[in-house]
């Protein structure tokens, strides 16, 4: 199990970096617990500049797929749990806000499946 990650013509690479991460976390492919390279390791290896990463790496910890463990590096957390439970309370607040506008649920639904579609196309 390593970590895998490609540069495209794109996206942001530190969106693609981000992204590319958060999906090996969630399929598997790199268990919980597994420690990342470094923030200038991973940058050097992909030919990135260090910011690029620790953003990628800010956004990944804010989400909950990763944790820092201060010296002793960066490693995939039990990010399902928690994305999960972020997830849940966003579709809530969703709910919430579609039945204050007054729209139905099957509007409700298009309006996240063209969103899901939206950020999911590459």
């Amino acid at each position: 199990m390593t970590l895998k990650i490609h540069i495209v013509e794109g996206p942001a690479p530190y969106e693609q970096v981000r992204a590319q991460i958060a999906e090996q976390a969630r399929s598997g492919a790199l268990p919980v617990g597994y420690r990342l390279p470094t923030v200038r390791g991973l940058a050097e290896s992909l030919a990135l500049a260090p910011n690029t990463v620790a953003k990628a790496y800010r956004a990944l910890e804010s989400d909950g797929v990763i944790e820092t463990r201060g010296r002793n590096g960066t490693f995939v957390a039990a990010a399902g749990s928690a994305a999960e439970r972020e997830a849940a309370g966003a579709a809530q607040a969703y709910a919430e806000r579609v039945r204050r506008l007054g729209l139905g649920e099957d509007e409700a639904l298009t309006a996240v499946r063209e969103a899901l579609r939206a950020a999911y196309r590459p």
